[in-house]
């Protein structure tokens, strides 16, 4: 929606903010009703991805009205991009319907709901904080009297719906950013499971290797100790015999 698809802008006090407000909804409204194509390019537009992650603005609806009426319009925007009702275009129709899925299940949830219209309140305090320091610099340089674009009803919404996407974008950057930590804190957990699981395997398969050799080390033992008491008996043998054989006699030569 853009600021040229609007009445020309009163040039008097009377006409107040209730009249432009009123015109911008109908705008909104208006805009809303669109065919199941233009839902499903509406969802997936270039830069989706940031404004996706408002559901308010996924299912084109205010953040004060009741949770019955989202419900409604939940209903109604999931019928239109739909699989099963775009035939032609099924695949991108399962990426807006589940989109639109999701959005419905962030705002019918109390808490997290309240965490969105959170959003809204900081956007709108950023904003009103925002105006009140341009206002103090005008003052500051003697032209009080001039207005701020802000004044204008429709731009001061725009502000706030501008606050409203960069929080939930900068929400989001925070999200991925802390999932990356908690996914590089779980893996380098599992990896040190992963040391200490090989660990316990290498001693456990050393101390049955070792219980395995057991009897041939010490069968071995005794062969050796066998070998070597056969040894020494067959010495002892050799030694004994030779003191028991006389000495050859050798005749006498003249």
């Amino acid at each position: 929606m853009s600021s040229s698809t609007l009445r020309d802008q009163p040039g008097t006090s009377k006409e107040s903010f209730e009249d432009f407000y009123t015109e911008v909804k109908e705008i909104e409204k208006r805009d809303s009703v669109l065919t199941p194509t233009q839902q499903i390019d509406r969802l997936l537009r270039p830069g989706s991805t940031y404004f996706n992650l408002n559901p308010f603005e996924v299912l084109q609806i205010e953040p004060d009205v009741e949770v019955a009426d989202i419900k409604k319009r939940y209903r109604t925007l999931s019928i239109l991009v739909h699989p099963d009702k775009n035939h032609d275009n099924q695949e991108r129709a399962q990426m807006a319907f589940d989109i639109v899925a999701r959005s419905w299940k962030i705002l019918e949830n109390d808490l997290t709901r309240k965490k969105c219209l959170e959003v809204y309140e900081e956007a709108k305090g950023r904003t009103d904080h925002m105006i009140a320091e341009k206002r103090k610099k005008l003052k500051k340089e003697g032209r009080s009297f001039e207005p701020i674009p802000e004044d204008d009803p429709v731009k001061y919404k725009h502000a706030i719906y501008v606050m409203v996407m960069k929080l939930f974008a900068d929400m989001e950057r925070r999200r991925q950013k802390l999932d990356q930590r908690d996914q590089e804190e779980r893996k380098r957990k599992r990896e040190t499971e992963i040391e200490e699981e090989e660990r316990v395997k290498a001693d456990r398969e050393w101390q049955q290797n070792f219980e395995e050799s057991r009897q041939s080390r010490v069968n071995s033992w005794h062969d050796f100790q066998s070998g070597a008491g056969k040894s020494k008996k067959t010495k002892k043998q050799k030694h004994m015999t030779g003191m028991m054989v006389p000495p050859k006699f050798k005749p006498e030569t003249r």
